[in-house]
């Protein structure tokens, strides 16, 4: 059974947690299935995979109570490879979860940009103030994430600027005021700049910034369809990007994820699990 199998189909969101739920005897089914020689990989996926963010949690106190050990610990000692990194990414909590992955993109001597802009265009401003609150990395690394910060959407309760700007006094002069007007005036835009956002973007900015701000107007069109795209640049051509694939599932399954594979159908004419499946790097996929 692949990983992603026991996961819902009812709506957007594709994991929903056990209806009856009692973290006691799932946790007993972990401990049992990592108790002596080899690991009953299959029960961590039943367990898992089939349980809701919180539910983990609940699963892995339980754990502590139960037998004294840390479950993270546990099937951080007792996995390897893309399989542990999965399992592991499903334990934590959404904004733990993000501040890690920013955390492993802005450690050592380069940056994973794609990683960062990933994260930050796609939150909204509230979301991005627990990930920072949960962000405990120095201060060059904590002033990049504001940075960038600054470029993401407007929270849901922001009030909308409504005002207009021309192209040359909207791009290096007011990148807020940009970002507030994202949500409502696309169409009115590319009638006062006689061509789209995303053109002024690309004949106005560079590198980074290019990037981070395309990606901010992507996922303010339809975030599914930037999410779709993700995961189809990482699955395609010779190799794959495990951590992309892995990322996006984990952080849009309880929020739309099935909405992206509906988009990431329109984009590659196959859906998201066959090309996983079909994928030889990507080795997380488990048999009945």
């Amino acid at each position: 059974m692949a990983w992603w199998k026991g996961w819902r189909d009812e709506d957007g969101s594709s994991v929903r947690g056990a209806l009856s739920f009692d973290p006691t005897p799932d946790a007993q089914v972990l401990y049992k299935a990592m108790k002596g020689l080899g690991t009953d990989e299959q029960a961590i996926i039943d367990v898992l995979t089939k349980r809701s963010n919180a539910q983990r949690h609940q699963i892995a106190r339980s754990f502590k109570e139960q037998f004294g050990k840390d479950l993270i610990a546990s099937l951080k000692s007792e996995l390897s490879g893309k399989f542990e990194r999965l399992i592991v990414a499903l334990m934590y909590s959404p904004f733990k979860y993000d501040a890690k992955e920013l955390h492993d993109a802005l450690k050592g001597l380069g940056t994973s940009e794609g990683v960062i802009i990933e994260i930050l265009a796609s939150r909204t401003k509230v979301q991005i103030k627990e990930i920072i609150k949960a962000y405990k990395e120095g201060k060059a690394a904590f002033a990049t994430l504001c940075v960038m910060g600054a470029l993401s959407g407007p929270s849901e309760t922001q009030p909308v600027e409504t005002r207009h700007k021309m192209p040359g006094e909207l791009f290096g002069l007011d990148l807020k005021v940009l970002c507030l007007l994202f949500p409502t005036v696309f169409d009115e835009y590319q009638k006062l700049a006689s061509k789209s956002l995303e053109d002024s973007i690309r004949s106005e900015t560079h590198g980074s910034l290019e990037d981070a701000m395309l990606a901010i107007v992507k996922c303010t069109r339809n975030i599914h369809n930037y999410f779709a795209e993700r995961l189809y640049h990482a699955l395609k051509g010779a190799g794959t990007c495990d951590g992309t694939i892995i990322r996006v599932i984990v952080s849009r399954s309880e929020i739309d994820l099935n909405l992206i594979k509906a988009e990431f159908l329109k984009i590659a004419g196959k859906s998201l699990s066959t090309m996983i499946l079909v994928s030889s790097s990507f080795l997380v996929v488990m048999n009945n």
